[in-house]
């Protein structure tokens, strides 16, 4: 199979001056307390009753010489506990250390200040409305104060990369794994050089049947500018995770790429072996897909993602340009991606983007023109997604910025996403990832007609969501065996809400098990009542890792809720991996 770049045509940009930084805060590490915020374990008199909580901060005080008074409980449950004054970091460690060695107390932490964000100053980031605009941008501002990416490395599978100063620094080593010198453009097979060589073709047909000439894309290195362009260097662009690292892994030349090669650089980039390639001493958390071809995903194709997501890789990948349901192309097709779909500036789905049951959410993708206007042309430059690129029309020139279309613009959006969500909570597996993400969307502003997963995704819900602390009960990590004709049962208690659950309760579920058609899978609320989220639909496919919307507004939010998985036939097995209930 030939695989191709997921990308649409493009136009140069115009430099816009640069915008004036806000002052920089205090530091937290600096800044004076004046209060803490002091969560209890359920089980405490203290987590409920102000007067406990009133005794114990003051007693807690004796102890570290410093006065200490309950002020108010906190929306959250939590007590705010006064200091009386600003009090230095170190006394207030000193205060922090006497909860912290209470069994009853679940965290404190300090009562921090937020100011207003710096707007980075990189000299195009206005352009960058796939950012920060709140019709159909993604958000990403608002989750800086938390991560940008620090300690990840995201693979690009792609194009390789062609130098830019806006990504020099977050550059380390990749690799070549295109096999065919000819296709490879280098003067040899595989190598240690992900230079991108150029993906041009001279004549119309040369890579078959209504292939068309045309110019280099620099594909790889516009992906990789959208992941981790340097941010607040005064010029160009922001990345979204401009703090992570970019791994280059060229497969993309002369006529797209191979699956095999592919498959190779998936393992590869993920810390498998390859025969005949070195260790990848910097694996990646995170590997970027922005390429495809026609046809449901391969054995090959699977097995290695498969593989990369058990390494604890998270796998992204673009859904595709062609206007149809992505179960027809693949990777997007495959099991263990993050299958994403594009959207423009008014929130629409862009009119080239495949869709369908497959689509776990929605990115910026943009359109640099309209569906009606004639193809090839560029009519709202305006609306597509600017990143890094290279002015040179075959081999390597002048390094420059210019905006694309394409599901290849909308995936790197989630994994630079992803990126953020593990340098926030490293200890999350690539199924928490995904939950995190499909979980914390916001509806699409537009229409999507087709399915798009289950929205637009929200940088600054997601990276909340991972970071705050989750009241006990509301995700069950226990594995529980689902065996041949069984049925099984997963509880999770809910305590301290009130009144009813919501029209919109969100069910992330985790299955790993083979051939889901055998599968049955129900909510359970408290008083029993039945709310069915899958039923033997799916046949041979491997593993069910989705985000159900329940309308539970009927039923009473605490007590135990139950997933209820009955195995109906023989053969295949599994296992609940994890499930959550969001609120």
């Amino acid at each position: 199979m030939s695989v191709t770049l997921l990308a649409g045509s493009a136009t140069a940009s115009v430099a816009v001056a640069a915008d004036v930084p806000a002052p920089a805060a205090e530091t937290a590490a600096t800044a004076p307390v004046e209060n803490l915020i002091v969560g209890y374990k359920t089980s405490a008199s203290e987590a409920s009753s102000n007067t406990a909580a009133a005794d114990d901060a003051a007693a807690k005080g004796k102890k570290a010489g410093k006065k200490a008074k309950f002020d108010r409980r906190l929306g959250t449950g939590a007590a705010l506990v006064s200091l009386g004054s600003a009090t230095a970091p170190a006394d207030a460690a000193k205060l922090m250390a006497q909860f912290r060695a209470d069994p009853d107390v679940a965290y404190v932490e300090a009562d921090t200040r937020a100011y207003p964000m710096a707007t980075p100053n990189d000299t195009e980031y206005a352009k960058q409305w796939d950012l920060f605009e709140p019709t159909a941008g993604m958000n990403v501002p608002a989750a800086w104060d938390k991560t940008t990416g620090s300690g990840v490395t995201v693979a690009v599978i792609d194009t390789g990369y062609v130098a830019h100063s806006d990504l020099a620094a977050n550059m380390v080593a990749g690799y070549d794994f295109i096999s065919n010198a000819t296709y490879a453009r280098d003067g040899g097979g595989r190598d240690g050089n992900a230079a991108d060589e150029g993906d041009w073709n001279a004549t119309d047909g040369e890579c078959g049947v209504g292939s068309r000439a045309g110019n280099s894309s620099w594909h790889g290195t516009h992906v990789a500018g959208t992941i981790a362009a340097a941010t607040n260097n005064s010029k160009g662009i922001a990345g979204i995770a401009y703090s992570a690292k970019i791994q280059p892994v060229r497969v993309l030349g002369k006529c797209g790429g191979t699956t095999s090669d592919i498959a190779d650089a998936i393992t590869w980039a993920s810390g498998g072996s390859v025969a005949g390639v070195p260790a990848n001493a910097t694996p990646a958390k995170v590997i970027n897909m922005s390429l495809g071809g026609s046809g449901a995903c391969t054995a090959t194709y699977q097995n290695a993602i498969n593989a990369a997501v058990a390494r604890g890789t998270t796998v992204v990948v673009a859904a595709g340009n062609s206007n149809a349901d992505a179960a027809g192309f693949s990777p997007a097709s495959c099991n263990n991606v993050i299958n994403v779909a594009a959207s423009n500036r008014t929130g629409d789905r862009s009119f080239y983007s495949n869709y369908g049951a497959s689509i776990d959410v929605a990115a910026p993708g943009g359109e640099t023109r309209r569906g009606t206007d004639t193809p090839g042309t560029i009519t709202t430059p305006e609306n597509g997604i600017l990143s890094t690129l290279n002015a040179g029309t075959t081999t390597p020139g002048a390094e420059n910025y210019k905006p694309y279309q394409g599901t290849s613009m909308a995936a790197p959006h989630v994994a630079g996403l992803a990126a953020l969500v593990v340098a926030a909570k490293p200890s999350l597996t690539p199924a928490q990832v995904e939950s995190a993400i499909k979980n914390n969307t916001r509806p699409l502003a537009g229409v999507c007609s087709g399915g798009c997963g289950t929205g637009l995704a929200d940088a600054a819900a997601t990276v909340n969501a991972v970071t705050t602390t989750t009241p006990a009960g509301l995700e069950n990590g226990t594995d529980y065996t689902i065996g041949d004709n069984t049925t099984v049962e997963s509880p999770i208690t809910v305590t301290g809400k009130t009144g009813n659950a919501p029209a919109t309760l969100k069910v992330g579920v985790n299955i790993v098990h083979t051939y889901i058609g055998d599968l049955k899978v129900d909510l359970i609320a408290p008083d029993g009542s039945v709310y069915n989220l899958h039923n033997r639909t799916g046949s041979s496919t491997d593993n069910i890792n989705q985000t159900y919307t329940v309308n539970a507004s009927s039923e009473v939010a605490n007590g135990t809720w139950k997933l209820r998985v009955n195995d109906n036939a023989g053969g295949d097995t599994g296992k609940i991996d994890f499930w959550n209930l969001t609120f």
